[in-house]
This record gives C-alpha cells, structure tokens and sequence, in this order.
C-alpha cells in the first residue's frame, strides 16, 4: 500500500512538473508568436504602408541598436533611414517570404526591389524584441543574379 502512495505522489509530482514545463512552453511559444506578429506588422508599416510616424511609435525600442554598417544606430537614425529610402527609391517593394522566432529574436527573409523591373536582393532581418518593439537588429542581403548555378530561387 505505501508503494501505491509513493507512487502515486511520484506521479502527481511528475504530472504537476511536467504540467509547469508545458505551460512555460505554451507561454513561450505565445510570446514568440506575438514577436513574430508584431515583427511583421512593423516591416509592413516601414515597407509597405511608409507610415514612420506609427512604426517609430510602436515599433522601436527606445535604445535601439543597429548592427547593420550603413543605418546609423538609434531610433531617430533607422527612421531617418527609412524616410530617405521612401524618398530616393518610391516605387520600393517588399515581400516577406518567410519567418520565425526563437525566444527573443526574430528574423524575416524578404524579397526587396527597388524599383518593379528590379531584380531585387534577398534580406534577412534579425531582430531581438523586447516589450513587443525592435530593440536590436542585425541585416544581410545578397542581389538576385540574373542567372544561378542551378534551378533554385533565392525565395
């Protein structure tokens, strides 16, 4: 009888330690999603709809750091940026190809063009999120060739 109650707790404590890790990785996969989410409707805002005044509202943290060589880092500076990038390149377009996240960081693989004949380069985006909002960011991109070594798309 005693065995029965030892194993009985020890199945109680099992089931409740393993209730606490399902739930730390629900919690866990509910934040990476949001991260994903809101990653996605700021490079919207910034690519697609051109509304700085939103995306510096809602979507850069207030020490925002740039790892990127060409964007100056800080909040003002990547807005700045981007208002150029309107400015030179209007017909610009993005497609956000695919994406994910893993605890904080998220990343978007994007076709860029800027302009519609543009081949365009492909992007890859890495951001660390923190409280919902861009708070660190690192780019790559490579141009779209207009002829590859194998069938494959860059996409």
């Amino acid at each position: 009888m005693k065995r029965n109650l030892r194993i009985s707790a020890l199945g109680l404590i099992s089931a409740l330690i393993l209730g606490a890790c399902q739930t730390g990785d629900d919690s866990q996969r509910a934040m990476e999603q949001a991260n994903l989410e809101k990653a996605i409707y700021c490079m919207e805002l910034l690519e697609i709809k051109l509304d700085l005044e939103t995306a510096d509202r809602d979507c850069f943290a207030e020490t925002y750091i740039q790892h990127s060589p060409h964007v100056p880092d800080g909040r003002d500076a990547v807005i700045a940026f981007f208002a150029g990038r309107i400015e030179n390149y209007p017909q610009s377009t993005i497609v956000i190809k695919r994406g994910a996240a893993n605890g904080d960081l998220v990343w978007l693989h994007l076709h860029s063009k800027r302009t519609p004949e543009a081949l365009g380069s492909a992007v890859i985006h890495i951001f660390r999120m923190e409280n919902g909002k861009f708070a660190e960011h690192w780019g790559v991109g490579q141009r779209v060739p207009e002829e590859a070594a194998h069938d494959n798309t860059m996409f």
